[in-house]
This record gives C-alpha cells, sequence and structure tokens, in this order.
C-alpha cells in the first residue's frame, strides 16, 4: 500500500513538474535547416517558389499517393494557395498560401485543419553563394499554447527531420538536372 502511494505521490509530482516547466518554455518556436544546392540562385528560387513541385519534393505530400490538392492562384505568386485533403493523419487537411515575396525569399502561411487546427508560417530563403551554387534554408515558425507548448521540443525533432529531407530531395532533383 505505501508503494502505490509513492508511486501515486511521485507522478503527482512529475506532472506537477512538467505543468510548471511548461510554463517557462517558449510558446512560438523556430526550426531552420539549410542545405548548399550546385545550381545558380535563379534556378533554385524559380524551382521552390511554385507551390506544385511540392508534389515532386515533399516528405508530407508524398506520405499519401491518394492525397487530393487544389491550387488556386497563379502558381509561383503572391496568393496562389495549395489545399490538400487526406485520410492519412500524417498528411491531414489543411492548405498553404505564398504571402509574400522578393528576389531571394518566399514567406508562406499554413493552415491546418487535421488532424490538429493550428496557424503556422513557414519561409524558403535562398542565397547565392556563387555563379552555380546557392544556400537553400526551410524556417519553420510554429506556435503551442500551454501546456502543449511542452511538446514542442517533440514538434521541432519531427519537422526538422523532414525539412532536412525535403532540401535532400530539392538538391537532387536540381542537379540532377542539365
Amino acid at each position: 500500500m505505501k508503494v502505490l502511494k509513492f508511486i501515486g505521490i511521485g507522478i503527482v509530482g512529475l506532472i506537477v513538474f512538467l505543468l510548471i516547466a511548461a510554463m517557462i518554455i517558449p510558446k512560438d518556436y523556430t526550426v531552420s535547416v539549410s542545405t548548399t544546392i550546385n545550381k545558380s540562385q535563379l534556378v533554385v528560387f524559380d524551382y521552390v517558389k511554385m507551390i506544385k513541385n511540392q508534389e515532386k519534393y515533399s516528405v508530407w505530400v508524398m506520405k499519401d499517393p491518394n492525397v487530393k490538392i487544389d491550387y488556386t492562384g497563379v502558381d509561383g505568386t503572391v496568393g496562389s494557395k495549395s489545399s490538400w485533403v487526406s485520410l492519412d493523419d500524417n498528411v491531414g487537411v489543411g492548405s498553404q498560401q505564398i504571402t509574400k515575396m522578393n528576389d531571394d525569399r518566399i514567406d508562406f502561411d499554413i493552415h491546418f485543419e487535421k488532424p490538429m487546427k493550428g496557424d503556422d508560417s513557414s519561409a524558403m530563403i535562398v542565397e547565392s553563394l556563387s555563379d552555380n551554387q546557392t544556400k537553400l534554408t526551410n524556417e519553420f515558425y510554429g506556435h503551442a499554447d500551454y501546456p502543449m507548448n511542452l511538446m514542442s521540443f517533440v514538434f521541432k525533432g519531427f519537422i526538422e527531420k523532414d525539412q532536412a529531407q525535403n532540401l535532400a530531395n530539392v538538391k537532387k532533383i536540381l542537379e540532377s538536372q542539365p
């Protein structure tokens, strides 16, 4: 009986500790991943600005070959949008829209409907390193309300892994082109 009481006190203590820790952990977080691509800045920029190209490199899109994607607006311009519906919870339901663009950066607003509701944003930053070498950075700007912000460490790990794979896919696609 004393063992059960000790275990119960330990569990309550752990929960209290985690809730206090969640008060300290920031609610906003950024995940940033970069790679170098042996192509010009213009070639890389022209490729990643096209939302439809994500069908070829995004691990999230490729997780469900039956995902339904609708595109509105002129692809590769401010206002263009993709909306997706998938029965696979790893893909879910949501949309992304280009909200801002200049010669070296594309900003997106991302809206998630399922499996969890949320609004976040991301950016693709395309920096010229030389005539034929470009640094491509993918940044994700997330938010998690208390106490879910405690899980941001887990979210960040998953997002970083997938972003790195997305950039590796873009690199492979672009460097295989003449």
